[in-house]
């Protein structure tokens, strides 16, 4: 077998259980930045290709799982094109880690979470591009400095935007106004 077959093989091999390991993931973030099935799958397939085209470049320099949610989320972005600010963020209440976006972690109850959802997501869909990917990947449960990686501004960065939308989103759902921009 010659030595480029070789590098073949084992780039599908990498490739196929990277998507393997990460298929689930990837579905998720396309779902976050776009309501239609048809449109995510489109989406989905985008994401394998840009991964496979950058397989080769992968270096190390983060995780695994952050290149991938990195890649997830640029090729989600480019893929919206032009609607970039009426692009939706799709929750629902069985989002795993949809606590971690109430600052007050009591303020969470089944009720309350299920009357507030429709708000929530309202308000979700008015953020800028950048809060939206940031909302997104902690909906992931990346930690702060995951979504900084993937994102590419510093780990404090991202805490003060998450904390500001955190306040921005809590007085929305408690009926406040938006203060903080």
């Amino acid at each position: 077998m010659s030595k480029q077959k070789h590098r073949t093989l084992k780039k599908e091999d990498n490739f196929n259980r990277i998507v393997a390991e990460n298929e689930e993931r990837i579905k998720r973030i396309c779902g976050y930045y776009n309501s239609n099935e048809h449109d995510q799958k489109d989406m989905c397939q985008e994401v394998l290709i840009n991964i496979w085209k950058s397989l080769d470049n992968f270096r190390g320099d983060s995780a695994m799982s952050t290149w991938i949610y990195r890649i997830a989320v640029n090729t989600a972005l480019t893929y919206t094109g032009k609607a970039y600010k009426h692009m939706k963020l799709m929750v629902n209440a069985d989002t795993q880690n949809l606590s971690s976006v109430y600052v007050d972690e009591g303020f969470e109850t089944k009720q309350l979470q299920e009357r507030n959802l429709e708000t929530l997501q309202n308000e979700l869909n008015m953020l800028s591009v950048i809060d939206k990917a940031l909302i997104s990947l902690m909906l992931e449960g990346l930690t702060m400095r995951e979504i900084a990686d993937v994102i590419g501004i510093t780990e404090p960065n991202v805490k003060v935007k998450i904390h500001r939308i955190k306040i921005q989103l809590q007085a929305k759902l408690k009926g406040g106004k938006n203060e903080t921009k």
